[in-house]
């Protein structure tokens, strides 16, 4: 009972208010989108187990059920299990494929009985618990450690690599999101950026492609992109090389980075963006021609020119600003080839979002009729239950993936900021939590969950509001499911349990 009373007593019920809440709104939600007109609309009919209202509430009651049992285990097991509940899963990811029947294209859904199960929810936790423990481990450092980095990502992209065999491109890239913690735990802010970088080159190329100037002479994604590299590398040039940052790794040779500093900032400054412009205002006053290559050669150029520079002034960020630049031109010039390369329905996806195609009755259907549908319900709703768009079903998939639109139509303005107040505060509670752990395990865990939630609740939203590429991921604690919403429940009362356990160092 002692343990039972330390974890009531310590448990963040702030956060399981929000929980309640969020399960409250999202039943409500499940309970729009499934119901049609004619049926009735007591409370005992819409609970019916013969319904998807009434299932809900089933996947709701025993998620609340389980929460609980999670919160009476001692919160000390999650570490101590931690790599055998990681590779129990991995193993459940790998045999998946092999079990699972195919679902709309999807190897992901495994039968028990009258009930299926998605193996990819509850990895989240897992992937979690093993960073968690792995970064917890006495001695560990993030920065400067390439061994503990490749774990660390190692750990991260093996279910990535299995959830992609089940053909679940959507819920693989969930797993990106862990960069935020690495982040928090000593990630290089520049690796991060990298990766910031390489998707602004990839959407800025795909969507200026084909937009020519200059007398139709030069493709506009290339003069964006290859100017983009050059101002990141002046940039960087300046943050990382200036003698500033170098001083206390160079003590005594201040002197030497402070002109080799100089050398590169005019260098990139003069041959780079000077000759950039010199050939934009040629090509736009005096004769139109291609200027494209003369943007790759430049960018070509001061890659060599960063090169001699580190290798003569023994200064080896100015090879790290160089690799970079290589990278970015090579993700470029790659983009175009790994489009291509996906599925059909994946290129079509990409396409429409960067507005490369139009097709509103085929792949932007579901985002029209969202729209559509949260548009309509103005400022207060229509009301519960008495949305035209989601009752006629115009909108696919409305009860898992496209949900938010039905709280949108019913609930109207009002009701979309709640939720998403609702979530803000979740996501704001979760930091603080994270925040406030005695030890590393704990803050770990804490941000894995911030960072999952984050990306689930942008990448829904966005979607149903076209912002985002739809790649099929539920909305936490809305979507229709038990996988999702025990994957959710796990993850987030875990975190609840180790934070419930801090009073054992507080004493």
């Amino acid at each position: 009972m002692e343990k039972q009373k330390s974890v009531f007593a310590s448990i963040d019920w702030f956060t399981i208010l929000l929980y309640l809440l969020l399960l409250a709104m999202g039943w409500m939600s499940i309970c729009g989108a499934c119901y049609e007109y004619g049926q009735p609309t007591d409370i005992l009919s819409l609970a019916s187990f013969g319904t998807r209202t009434g299932m809900q509430l089933v996947w709701i009651g025993s998620s609340i059920i389980l929460a609980i049992v999670v919160l009476l285990l001692d919160d000390r097991l999650f570490d101590t299990f931690a790599y055998l509940i990681y590779g129990l899963l991995i193993i459940l990811l790998f045999v998946t494929p092999f079990l699972a029947h195919d679902i709309k294209g999807s190897l992901s859904w495994i039968k028990i009985g009258p009930f299926s199960f998605q193996s990819a929810e509850f990895a989240k936790f897992a992937t979690s618990l093993a960073l968690a423990k792995f970064m917890g481990s006495y001695g560990f450092k993030l920065q400067g450690s390439w061994k503990n980095m490749t774990i660390c990502i190692a750990l991260i992209l093996l279910p990535m690599a299995l959830i992609i065999m089940q053909k679940e491109t959507g819920s693989a890239l969930v797993y990106l999101s862990l960069s935020l913690m690495l982040y928090r735990e000593g990630l290089p802010g520049s690796v991060l950026f990298s990766g910031l970088a390489a998707v602004a080159y990839v959407v800025v190329g795909l969507r200026f492609a084909d937009a020519m100037v200059f007398d139709n002479t030069t493709s506009l994604g290339t003069l964006l992109v290859m100017t983009m590299i050059v101002v990141f590398i002046i940039g960087m040039i300046y943050v990382y090389t200036r003698p500033a940052a170098l001083q206390a790794s160079a003590v005594g040779e201040v002197r030497n980075a402070t002109q080799t500093y100089h050398r590169a900032l005019l260098d990139t400054l003069g041959l780079g963006l000077g000759t950039m412009l010199l050939a934009t205002l040629v090509a736009r006053y005096i004769y139109a021609f291609n200027i494209g290559p003369i943007f790759v050669a430049v960018c070509i150029l001061l890659v060599l020119r960063l090169v001699w520079l580190g290798l003569t002034s023994h200064i080896y960020r100015y090879g790290m600003i160089a690799l970079f630049a290589i990278g970015s031109i090579v993700i470029f010039f790659s983009s175009n080839y790994i489009l291509d390369h996906l599925q059909p329905h994946q290129q079509a996806r990409v396409q429409e979002l960067l507005g490369l195609r139009e097709d509103p009755n085929g792949v932007g259907y579901n985002v029209i009729q969202a729209k559509i549908a949260i548009g309509s319900g103005g400022l207060e709703g229509k009301g519960f239950l008495k949305g035209t768009q989601t009752k006629l079903r115009y909108v696919p998939e409305q009860e898992t993936d496209f949900i938010f639109c039905t709280m949108g139509e019913e609930q109207g303005f009002i009701g979309s900021a709640i939720v998403l107040i609702l979530f803000l505060a979740l996501l704001l509670r979760l930091i603080f939590l994270s925040e406030r752990q005695p030890y590393t395990f704990g803050r770990v865990y804490g941000y894995c969950v911030f960072s999952i939630f984050l990306f689930h609740v942008l990448i829904n939203i966005g979607m149903v509001l076209g912002l985002m590429p739809v790649i099929g991921i539920p909305l936490p604690f809305f979507s229709y499911g038990g996988s999702s919403l025990w994957g959710f429940t796990l993850l987030l009362f875990i975190f609840l349990g180790i934070d419930a356990g801090r009073v054992r160092y507080q004493r």
